[in-house]
């Protein structure tokens, strides 16, 4: 218990890529790059979603709410890493571990919640066009983005009061770039088959249960594209649809190969190179993948342009 106790209030070392460090100048330029997009795309949907009304739909609300989401995630974990990366010292307080992991886990849970919600959002919109601002009026919208929200706080309560439990016997050293599950377990002295049970549980509600809903989901949205024979209609669809899968598709495998599997068969570089990809590249990636096809996006940042003009001219 003393040494519990002695461990809680001293600094942890992240190690991150400190074992290759002719990469490490070169890993620091690209994630301040992508940290640089991130805030800079995300922000913007943000802007643009509330700023024209011709956005004020369910797609675009929970799209912000993904923005948002990922705006918090990055700012995290990227300008502590960047430090790390910068200066001499690697370290990081017991009180900012613990922020980074629960705020990791809060919100990449939330966002596995939300994309299974943006999917059925998908299916209404093609599935059910005559009845979709009834099916997805905002009060629903609203409470099943506050159930993403609460939903990724309490799995993030339940698993960082487990882990953070478990005696260290002295261990500082953090093998990973952010204090993240996998490499905090690692730290610990025993063996807890209870935490094994609640993460493969958690892991269950929060990545496949989604994910089948999101198969469902595209499984109905495909066969109503088959018959659609407007080719303008078709387009649109795969469009907007094409652009959450791809979403999910870079978000979930690489969490789901992370997550739900044994942790001794993931080699310590193959695990922190997949972890920078799913913690710095995807929320760079999203607001381009869901803008770059995206006219109605496009026409917004137009339409606002020549309002903000139009007003200082005036």
């Amino acid at each position: 218990m003393d040494t519990n106790n002695e461990s809680s209030t001293t600094d942890f070392i992240l190690l991150g890529f400190s074992d290759l460090p002719q990469l490490e100048h070169i890993i620091s330029g690209v994630v301040f790059v992508f940290y640089i997009m991130t805030l800079v795309g995300n922000t913007a949907i943000i802007l643009v979603s509330n700023l024209d009304s011709q956005l004020h739909t369910p797609m675009y609300f929970f799209l912000s709410n993904l923005s948002f989401l990922d705006l918090c995630y990055a700012t995290s974990i990227i300008p502590q890493m960047l430090v790390n990366l910068w200066g001499p010292t690697k370290s990081i307080t017991y009180g900012g571990c613990v922020l980074q992991f629960f705020f990791a886990l809060d919100l990449g849970a939330t966002e596995c919640l939300l994309l299974a919600v943006m999917a059925y959002d998908r299916y209404a919109a093609v599935c059910q066009p005559l009845h979709y601002t009834v099916l997805m009026h905002p009060q629903l919208c609203q409470k099943m983005v506050l159930t993403a929200w609460l939903g990724g706080l309490g799995s993030a309560l339940i698993v960082c009061s487990l882990t953070l439990k478990l005696p260290r016997c002295g261990h500082r050293e953090v093998d990973n770039f952010f204090c993240e599950m996998p490499a905090l377990l690692k730290m610990a002295c025993v063996y807890s088959k209870v935490i094994e049970i609640v993460v493969f549980a958690l892991g269950v509600i929060f990545l496949l249960a989604p994910l089948s809903i999101i198969f469902i989901s595209y499984a109905i949205i495909t066969q109503a594209v088959m018959r659609i024979k407007s080719t303008a209609r078709w387009h649109k669809v795969l469009n907007t649809c094409g652009s959450h899968l791809t979403v999910v598709t870079l978000f979930y495998g690489t969490i789901i190969y992370m997550y739900m599997k044994p942790q001794n068969s993931t080699s310590e570089d193959e695990g922190k190179f997949l972890t920078l990809f799913y913690t710095i590249v995807t929320p760079t990636l999203n607001p381009l993948i869901y803008t770059l096809r995206n006219k109605d996006v496009k026409s917004a940042v137009k339409r606002i342009l020549c309002e903000r003009k139009w007003s200082a001219k005036s």
